[in-house]
């Protein structure tokens, strides 16, 4: 069942609201700030827009942007691997934040004149807040995907995955008790959303890197002949080494994306 409808279509990417998004209408700040949520959700667009238009720098689509009521998500036809894309699509997101809130501390003389001071004022916390938060290290903000990127070259995509994954898990389960002890119960929510994202994206991960590596699920690879197996030695290096004896090897394959 479709649970989305459809605002528009801007700069070849079509824009959703998620029929989720109306539970704002019951946050208590809707009754007095609902023009200052609905603005505060038109920089949250321009946010995804920040990843959406960058990733199309580096040659990947955007199928879609789907605005919920604690976010949005920029769909990307495919994930970047190479570490410094995925960190430059990452910042790009909280970039924009920072350039609103930039824009709106150099506006706020005239609009204050103006009568609009105070709106202009609390948006420019926000953008510095949406920015702030989602710097934080943890799956699904960009800040996950900023660690992975940065460790990325160093430990590998898979490995640098699972820390990036096992900070934003601890993290979760931090934020999450904190809430707990304050009665906090939509914050609650939040944490196991963050702690549940974290794994799922350690899992597509994983997944995806065995899927590269050409193994099976029984952890066979392709092209093996009978008694041997591939091991990995470095970064995108594999040698086909006997089972028995593992230091023996007896031919090298180096995974061009690593070249």
């Amino acid at each position: 069942m479709n649970m989305s409808w459809k605002l528009g279509r801007i700069a070849g990417i079509d824009v959703f609201l998620h029929s989720t998004f109306f539970l704002i209408l019951f946050l208590p700040a809707a009754a007095t700030h609902l023009p200052l949520l609905l603005a505060m959700f038109g920089c949250v667009l321009l946010h995804e827009f920040g990843h959406a238009l960058t990733a199309r720098r580096f040659g990947i689509g955007t199928a879609d942007i789907t605005i919920y009521p604690i976010g949005g998500v920029a769909r990307l036809t495919r994930m970047p691997r190479a570490p410094g894309a995925e960190l430059l699509i990452a910042l790009a997101g909280p970039a924009v934040n920072i350039a609103i809130a930039a824009g709106l501390y150099l506006s706020l003389g005239v609009m204050s004149s103006l009568g609009m001071g105070r709106f202009f004022a609390d948006l420019l916390v926000m953008n510095l807040v949406l920015a702030g938060f989602n710097l934080i290290p943890a799956f699904p903000m960009d800040g996950g995907r900023v660690l992975r990127a940065l460790l990325g070259g160093w430990l590998g995509r898979g490995r640098a995955t699972v820390f990036a994954a096992s900070v934003g898990r601890a993290l979760a389960v931090g934020f999450g008790v904190y809430s707990l002890l304050n009665l906090a119960f939509f914050q609650v929510a939040l944490a196991v959303f963050i702690y549940m994202a974290a794994r799922a994206e350690e899992i597509g991960v994983l997944a995806d890197e065995r899927r590269r590596a050409g193994e099976t699920e029984e952890g066979l690879d392709w092209s093996t002949p009978p008694g041997y197996r591939w091991i990995q030695t470095g970064r995108g290096v594999w040698r086909l080494a006997p089972i028995t004896v593992s230091s023996q090897s007896r031919a090298t394959w180096r995974d061009p994306r690593w070249r």
